[in-house]
């Protein structure tokens, strides 16, 4: 057994959880090291076993909470609670515009040439026209003539009104 195996169950040795196994007490015995480690391991444990927690006062929870009263009657009064307030209101209305307006650039730069993030990016050849590919591509480049066809349809409800009158 090596040092670090043994020093791995000094605490369960010195406190009684584990029993001394035969190859742990030949390294004890061969090292005087790990024990003198055990030893000062269980007059640790022994002066932790002796050990009592003091008795709070009687007033402790009475004087508590009249402090924590003080601190937060101190902490609802005064104008630095009002000015950290507006001033927080004030840097989160300013993030916001901000951030509108960044927004706003940055679709204004794009305009209506926005790319779909489909459509692929570089040299296109023209398809013949009343094929599938042709048709698509003349989807995509009439898209603002094409996007509003609540106008198409009332010019389709005009022209039925025209011809049956």
């Amino acid at each position: 057994m090596k040092c670090n195996e043994a020093r791995e169950v000094m605490p369960d040795l010195a406190a009684g959880l584990t029993a001394v196994t035969p190859e742990v007490k030949a390294h004890l015995d061969s090292c005087a090291e790990c024990a003198g480690k055990l030893e000062a391991f269980r007059q640790t444990m022994s002066l932790l076993d002796e050990w009592q927690a003091p008795e709070p006062s009687p007033y402790f929870d009475v004087r508590m909470r009249a402090r924590l009263h003080e601190e937060s009657a101190k902490q609802t009064t005064g104008w630095m609670r009002w000015l950290r307030k507006s001033v927080l209101a004030a840097s989160f209305a300013l993030v916001m515009v901000v951030g509108v307006s960044l927004v706003r650039m940055n679709s204004g730069e794009r305009g209506n040439n926005t790319v779909s993030p489909l459509v692929a990016v570089g040299p296109q050849t023209q398809a013949e026209p009343g094929t599938a590919v042709g048709d698509l591509q003349a989807l995509e480049k009439n898209q603002n003539l094409y996007s509003d066809f609540d106008v198409l349809d009332d010019l389709a409800v005009q022209a039925d009104v025209t011809a049956n009158p």
